[in-house]
């Protein structure tokens, strides 16, 4: 037998040996530079995790991104069936050494919701600089000096087409770029790196399945901690609180995207249920990205775009048993965690419910899971920027080797009254600032002096996008300055009263810019020197202060800015009147008003 064996293999040509070893071991291919790069391979051989081909790429992360040496990917993966399949991806790596100890540290980066076009895919809206909205946490992570990792799920590659909302198939993706990362030649990615994974909305429902598989599906792996926010755990639950109001676009796009993955069942099911206006419906969403489809479908309901828009109901549609089983195997808490959580969530999210999230960090904690659970005042986009630094400061601290906090002892029954006014059917998209601490100050161009407004200062505003209005008002406390007036020191006592509501327009574009155009109008008064009263010395006219602001709706997280210049009016009513506006009044006083997200509160 010894004998048979031996010959049939010297009967082998020893050029298919060579091939067969080569291909085994292949060095990594440099992909075509043009669009066929995104060519879906025609036959995957591979292990999950295997670098099919990468390119040099060149990306656009917006203004004040790092300077980092770009790649992008295409991988092998596997779906939530357990087959194989091909993600594209881009990594990013910081040009500059790491100055930490060890390897440098590693994020991989959960995108949110992007929409289902494949010119939406983060690795194309990157090459093309077309403001992906979730630039600035990326380029946060990059800052910190860690490399970035950005997957773009299954279903971006020629001919195929997005599983959005598939959960498994998301989490496996996630993980499965860093293997391929590191399969880079001279890429700077160490195969025992420590790696973080975060994400948001989608985002963190993939970094959620990604903690969830990682035992199992890449056990290899040093995963420090995971920081997932504003989680889809419960695809039902999310769903009755998507339909027939503002994030009806991320229902159907979950009905587009499983239908993709599941043909059996939910594509199945919609084809049965579905009118003519419904399929083309479904058709345009996998044209558009996030933010066109959101103001798309704004409000819509699923039925509406059933054969019987009348009779058939949410919960006929998601009742169907086997539509029922394929939604709940999208659901998370199924595995314990073996690795700490930062979860966090907008208490006014008006797109993902809480109570549903606040459950699954319970499963996680019943399970000897180690999670801190942050609740954020704001609606879902303004909380996912809010967190960032808080997610990323945590991540910091697990990538130092520091004891994860938990919050599992704190609220384990009940959950919180959410704030958001966004859930009736027909609701516009409202974003409020709840009083948010105000940072302010005014230069005074005569005297060559600034006033600080007092740090008890607040801006409380509604913003309403649907009707493209701001409503506002400003409060500031009485306070103390001290001013040089005519060379001599003085402690001068001051007031800064609203006059009237702050008004204008805010409006958020389909490239996911925030536009906020308005004046706020206020009383200026003097009403000491040095500790002695002077009656009442007051502009004549409120002072008007524009307040514009065009930029990625991002900024919300880190606070808005609004700088200018405004004219001071003449200040009458008190015996010093004409030395204050001598000193104070006429054009070119400049002013800055920074508007600053509040705390979260543990949970």
């Amino acid at each position: 037998m010894i004998r048979t064996l031996r010959k049939t293999v010297l009967s082998v040509p020893l050029a298919a040996i060579a091939l067969a070893v080569s291909s085994a071991y292949a060095a990594p291919v440099v992909g075509p530079s043009d669009a066929t790069f995104y060519t879906n391979p025609a036959v995957l051989g591979g292990a999950h995790g295997d670098l099919i081909q990468y390119r040099p790429a060149t990306v656009n992360l917006g203004a004040g991104a790092p300077a980092t040496k770009a790649f992008n990917v295409l991988y092998q993966s596997t779906d939530s069936l357990g087959k194989p399949n091909a993600v594209s991806g881009t990594v990013l790596v910081p040009t500059t050494a790491w100055s930490g100890t060890g390897a440098r540290p590693v994020i991989l980066y959960a995108v949110g919701t992007q929409g289902l076009a494949q010119d939406c895919a983060p690795s194309r809206q990157f090459a093309a600089g077309s403001n992906e909205y979730e630039n600035a946490n990326i380029n946060a992570a990059l800052k910190a000096g860690y490399a970035v990792l950005v997957s773009d799920y299954a279903g971006y590659l020629t001919g195929t087409e997005s599983t959005y909302l598939s959960g498994q198939s998301q989490g496996n993706a996630v993980l499965d770029i860093f293997k391929a990362a590191t399969a880079i030649p001279s890429v700077g990615i160490s195969a025992t790196a420590p790696v973080g994974i975060w994400g948001f909305s989608q985002g963190g429902q993939s970094a959620a399945w990604a903690a969830e598989v990682l035992s199992t599906y890449a056990p290899d792996l040093k995963v420090a901690g995971v920081a997932a926010g504003g989680i889809p755990a419960n695809f039902i639950a999310a769903a009755h609180f998507l339909d027939g109001n503002l994030g009806a676009a991320f229902l159907a796009s979950g009905v587009a995207g499983l239908g993709v993955q599941y043909p059996g069942t939910i594509g199945k099911n919609f084809n049965l249920l579905a009118s003519a206006d419904g399929k083309a419906q479904i058709a345009k969403l996998k044209t558009e990205c996030v933010f066109t489809a959101l103001f798309d479908l704004q409000n819509k309901t699923l039925s509406q775009f059933t054969v019987d828009p009348t009779g058939i109901t949410l919960d006929d549609i998601l009742g169907v048993p086997a539509v029922e089983a394929t939604l709940n195997q999208q659901n998370l808490g199924k595995s314990a965690l073996t690795v700490p959580m930062y979860q966090y969530h907008g208490k006014a999210d008006e797109f993902i419910p809480l109570a549903q999230d606040i459950d699954l960090k319970r499963y996680y904690c019943a399970n000897g899971g180690k999670v801190q659970f942050d609740l954020y005042p704001s609606e879902h986009i303004v909380t996912q920027f809010q967190a960032a630094p808080k997610a990323l400061a945590w991540m910091a601290d697990r990538f130092a080797g520091k004891a994860a906090p938990s919050s599992c002892a704190t609220n384990t029954t009940g959950y919180p009254t959410p704030t958001n006014t966004n859930t009736a059917p027909g609701s516009n998209f409202i974003v409020k600032l709840d009083a948010w601490p105000l940072t302010a100050t005014v230069g005074l161009k005569t005297l060559g002096q600034t006033v600080y407004l007092p740090a008890a200062s607040t801006f409380t505003a509604t913003t309403d996008i649907t009707a493209k209005t701001l409503n506002g008002t400003l409060s500031v406390p009485d306070f103390k300055q001290s001013l040089k007036i005519i060379g001599i020191g003085s402690q001068i006592g001051m007031k800064v009263t609203p006059n009237g509501a702050t008004t204008g327009t805010a409006s958020l574009d389909n490239a996911g810019k925030l536009h906020v155009h308005g004046k706020a109008y206020a009383d200026i008064s003097i009403t000491s020197v040095s500790g002695i009263p002077v009656g009442e010395c007051k502009t004549v006219t409120p002072v008007a202060f524009p307040l514009d602001f065009d930029g990625p709706v991002s900024a919300l997280g880190n606070g808005l800015n609004f700088s200018g210049t405004t004219t001071f009016p003449q200040v009458k009513g008190c015996f010093i009147s004409a030395i204050l506006s001598a000193m104070m009044s006429g054009s070119g006083q400049t002013y800055s008003f920074t508007v600053n997200p509040p705390a979260p509160t543990s949970y």
